[in-house]
């Protein structure tokens, strides 16, 4: 048995990496750290000009990473996603679908086109690009790392969002289902479910309850993190640091498994 140092369980380089809507939010920051870890990163994202620019902030420090525009409810955006990757890296390592969308709707109000967009990307996008990279993986023979960013509104529902909450249940039902089937390749899916974390995102659809509600958007949060022992909303970086670790050489017998990364907020 081989035993490796820390600084080797932690250092990602010459390992190929793809982060689904990796350009802003938890994603970018994701894209950071695996970077700062010595993967090449492809950013796969719907806003190609943020990608370019996240893309040209890894570069700036010294890593390396390519974008490429990308729905990830597109099969094929998939397919080409993982082989631009492979292409540009020589390999595929890991990948992060971290790509979603969470417009919050009242339960009454959620309209059959918005069910279908959120299942589409949330779910049915992980799933595609999991898929394309398992494939890419196998093939390769060299195993791989699957990380799905979920949520905690996938295990405790968060009372405006039944779509949301469906979406990320499945992803995280979808992790251990993947998780099982690719085992034999050597290839372990993984998930983090994240609490409240400080996202553009997340402002935006505050604000968009608010306008429909009436509920001062800063009511929202305040009502959250009354129920956070730490007190605090998450940073992306707190969700990117967990993700860096499952990517890592430390998390090479985990598989499955679902990593709350909420402050505590399920324990009240």
């Amino acid at each position: 048995m081989t035993t490796q140092s820390i600084t080797e369980l932690f250092d990602l380089s010459g390992k190929g990496a793809l982060v689904t809507g990796g350009a802003l939010g938890i994603g970018q920051a994701i894209s950071f750290r695996l970077a700062e870890a010595g993967a090449a990163v492809l950013i796969a994202d719907v806003n190609l000009d943020a990608a370019k620019q996240t893309v040209q902030e890894i570069e700036s420090r010294g890593g390396r990473a390519q974008a490429i525009a990308a729905d990830v409810s597109s099969g094929k955006d998939a397919e080409r996603a993982v082989q631009t990757a492979a292409d540009a890296f020589g390999r595929l390592d890991i990948l992060v679908n971290n790509a979603g969308i969470f417009p919050l709707v009242p339960v009454l109000d959620v309209d059959e086109a918005t069910w279908d967009r959120v299942i589409d990307i949330n779910l049915k996008g992980s799933f595609l690009f999991a898929q394309a990279a398992g494939r890419q993986m196998a093939a390769d023979g060299r195993g791989g790392k699957i990380i799905n960013i979920a949520s905690v509104d996938g295990i405790h529902p968060n009372g405006v969002a039944t779509h949301y909450n469906a979406s990320k249940g499945g992803v995280i039902m979808l992790t251990k289902a993947l998780a099982l089937e690719l085992a034999p390749h050597q290839i372990l899916v993984n998930a983090v479910a994240p609490g409240g974390i400080a996202t553009p995102g997340g402002e935006n659809a505050r604000t968009q309850v608010s306008e429909t509600t009436g509920v001062p958007a800063q009511a929202m949060v305040d009502g959250w993190l009354a129920r956070v022992p730490l007190r605090r909303m998450g940073e992306p970086d707190d969700i990117a640091k967990v993700v860096f670790f499952l990517a890592s050489g430390a998390a090479d017998f985990v598989s499955g498994e679902i990593i709350v990364t909420d402050g505590g907020y399920l324990l009240s």
